[in-house]
């Protein structure tokens, strides 16, 4: 499966990565390399976990668009 992340840094210099799709499932990293790395490791726990709970997998639905201010 395939998820959208989101990648903020964060005022204490760590990059902050949460999956919408997915709630509540979100991680940090010294670099975007470390948050997206952590990223795809917390999502595949966290669909482990949809699974062995016999729960659906939620599908992304999201769409990314950037808008200038």
């Amino acid at each position: 499966m395939r998820y959208t992340v989101i990648l903020e840094e964060g005022e204490d210099g760590y990059v902050f990565a949460h999956v919408p799709a997915l709630k509540g499932c979100h991680t940090q990293g010294k670099t975007r390399e470390e948050a997206l790395t952590n990223a795809k490791e917390t999502i595949e726990l966290y669909i482990e976990s949809l699974k062995a709970l016999n729960k659906p997998l939620p599908e992304d639905t999201g769409t990314e668009i950037e808008v200038d201010a």
